[in-house]
C-alpha cells in the first residue's frame, strides 16, 4: 500500500512592506509628479470657462444629461465619440513610448495607485513614525498609544478616500451646486453611491493592499514585457561592480581583496515600495520608481565609491560597461527607430484630430424618409413625399438656418404645419443654442419622372460664418402606369 504524502500549501501570507523615508532626485521627482497631479485632479472641477449664457462654465464637465463632453473651448457631441476614441489610442500609443523608453515610469510616477499609495504611506510615517517605528508599532501589544494612533491614521486615510471619490463626481455635473446638494443630502442616489464605491476602493488599494495591486492585480507588468528591448533604460543592479559584497570592509583594502562597491546594507530593499530586492535582477515588483538609485547613491557616497551601483541604465549599456567600455549618450538611448516609430503614430494621431477640430463645421443635418406612405400622389397630379430633418446646432447661441433641395428639378417644399400655397424651394428655421431641432417636411416633385430620383437637402446658417451641410436623399414616385 502507497503512503499518501501530507499536501503542503503553496499559500505564503504577505509579509507587510514598510518603505523608508528617503531623499533625492527621484524622491523630490515623485514629489513633484504627485502635487501636480493632485492638484489636477481635485482642482480641474472647479475651475470656470465663459461659454456664453446657453452652456455651462465649468471648464471640464461630462454632462450625460446633456450627451456633451466640455473641455475649457472644446465641446465634445455623441457623434464626435471618435476623439475620445482618438484620446484614448494616444494614451495606449504614449504609454508604449514611455515604457520603450524608461521601462515603467508610468507605474513608478504617474500612475493612479502608486500616487495615492505614495500619499497614504507619507501619512503612516507621520503618524507612526519612519519604517523602524512602524516595524516596532506593529509588533507591540494593543495600547492606548497603539490604539490613538490606528484611529488617527485610518481616519486620515478614510477622509482622503472620500475626497478622492467627492471629486470624481464633480466632473459629471456642475461642481460647486452639486457640492451644496451633496452636503445637505439632495444630491441623486447616483452621486453618494459613487463616492461610496470609489471612496471604498481607494481606502482598500491605497491603505492595506497597496504593492499587492501592482503585483497581483494589474496586467500591466506582464504586458510591459513585450514593449522592453535591451536598449530599454530600466533601474538595474551594476552586479559586475558591486559582487561580491562585503559589509565594512575599508576602502583601501576593496581593490586588494577584489569586493565590489555593494556593502549589503539592504538600503535599496528598505525603500521599495514593493518591497522588491533589485540586486536580484528584473522583477515584476519593480515600478520603477526609482528610490534605490536615491538610497544607494546617498550610501556610495558615504563609503567614498562613485555613483551608480544602482541606475537607469540599458541592458546593452551595461553590457559594454561590464566590458570596460563607454554606455551610449542618454540622447542616443532615446531618439532610437522604435521610439521614433511610436512617437511618429502618437503625432500623427494627434495632429489628425487637431486638424479635424479647427475643421469641423458647427451644424450639421440629418434625414430620415417616411416610409408610411412612401409617396401620396396630391389632387393635381404631384407627388408628395415626407422626411424628417434634424439640424444639430453646436454653437452656444441660438441659429438661424435656411433648408433647402438641390437636384430635384420644379420640386417645392413646405413644412408639416405650413400649407401648399406658401411652399417654396426652402424653409427658414431657428435652432436653439446647443440643441436639435426636430423638423418635418413634405417636398413635392411632377409626375414623370424617375420611380426613383436623387436629389440632396442642404442647410446653410443665415449669420456671418454661413456654414452648410449636405445631406443626399432620394424621391420616390410610382412606377410608370400605376
Amino acid at each position: 500500500m502507497s503512503e499518501v504524502l501530507p499536501s503542503k500549501s503553496l499559500y505564503a501570507k504577505r509579509e507587510p512592506v514598510y518603505p523608508k523615508a528617503v531623499d533625492g532626485t527621484f524622491r523630490r521627482l515623485k514629489w513633484l509628479v504627485m502635487a501636480v497631479t493632485l492638484t489636477i485632479y481635485y482642482a480641474t472641477p472647479w475651475l470656470r470657462w465663459d461659454r456664453g449664457p446657453y452652456a455651462p462654465d465649468q471648464a471640464v464637465l461630462v454632462d450625460l444629461a446633456g450627451r456633451r463632453f466640455y473641455m475649457f473651448g472644446i465641446e465634445i457631441w455623441p457623434h464626435e465619440f471618435y476623439y475620445v476614441a482618438g484620446l484614448l489610442i494616444m494614451a495606449g500609443i504614449g504609454l508604449f513610448l514611455v515604457t520603450t523608453v524608461a521601462g515603467r515610469a508610468w507605474c513608478g510616477y504617474a500612475c493612479p495607485q502608486t500616487v495615492w499609495t505614495d500619499v497614504y504611506q507619507h501619512v503612516e510615517r507621520w503618524i507612526d513614525g519612519d519604517r523602524n517605528a512602524q516595524i516596532r508599532l506593529a509588533k507591540a501589544p494593543w495600547s492606548t498609544s497603539k490604539i490613538t494612533k490606528r484611529v488617527a491614521k485610518h481616519a486620515v486615510f478614510i477622509a482622503i478616500a472620500l475626497a478622492t471619490g467627492g471629486a470624481w463626481i464633480f466632473y459629471f455635473a456642475d461642481a460647486p451646486t452639486l457640492f451644496r446638494d451633496f452636503v445637505a443630502g439632495d444630491a441623486p442616489f447616483v452621486a453618494y453611491a459613487t463616492v461610496g464605491v470609489l471612496a471604498g476602493t481607494t481606502y482598500l488599494f491605497g491603505g492595506f493592499m497597496r504593492e499587492q495591486v501592482c503585483i497581483y492585480m494589474c496586467p500591466w507588468p506582464r504586458i510591459q514585457t513585450a514593449m522592453l528591448d535591451e536598449k530599454s533604460l530600466i533601474v538595474t543592479y551594476k552586479d559586475w561592480r558591486g559582487e561580491p559584497r562585503h559589509r565594512g570592509t575599508k576602502k583601501a583594502t576593496l581593490e586588494d581583496l577584489k569586493l565590489g562597491d555593494c556593502i549589503d546594507c539592504n538600503q535599496c530593499v528598505a525603500v521599495c515600495p514593493t518591497g522588491i530586492d533589485i540586486r536580484e535582477g528584473p522583477q515584476v515588483g519593480c515600478i520603477t520608481c526609482a528610490l534605490c538609485i536615491d538610497a544607494c547613491d546617498k550610501v556610495m557616497e558615504q563609503i567614498g565609491r562613485p555613483r551608480g551601483l544602482i541606475d537607469y541604465a540599458t541592458l546593452e549599456d551595461c553590457r559594454t560597461e561590464a566590458a570596460g567600455g563607454t554606455p551610449k549618450p542618454l540622447l542616443k538611448t532615446i531618439f532610437r527607430p522604435r521610439t521614433l516609430i511610436y512617437f511618429a503614430f502618437w503625432a500623427a494621431i494627434g495632429l489628425a484630430m487637431l486638424f479635424a477640430l479647427g475643421a469641423r463645421t458647427r451644424i450639421d443635418m440629418s434625414v430620415q424618409q417616411e416610409r408610411n406612405p412612401i409617396y401620396v400622389r396630391l389632387s393635381d397630379g404631384h407627388i408628395r413625399n415626407s422626411y424628417t430633418v434634424k439640424v444639430r446646432n453646436m454653437e452656444a447661441r441660438p441659429r438661424k438656418v435656411e433648408i433647402a433641395m438641390e437636384g430635384l428639378p420644379q420640386a417645392v417644399t413646405w413644412t408639416v404645419d405650413g400649407s401648399r400655397e406658401t411652399a417654396g424651394t426652402s424653409v427658414p428655421l431657428d435652432v436653439p443654442a446647443d440643441s436639435v431641432a426636430k423638423l418635418k417636411l413634405f417636398v413635392a416633385a411632377p409626375e414623370g419622372g424617375a420611380a426613383e430620383e436623387a436629389f440632396a437637402f442642404t442647410v446653410r446658417s443665415l449669420d456671418s460664418e454661413g456654414e452648410t451641410d449636405r445631406v443626399d436623399a432620394r424621391f420616390e414616385r410610382p412606377e410608370a402606369g400605376q
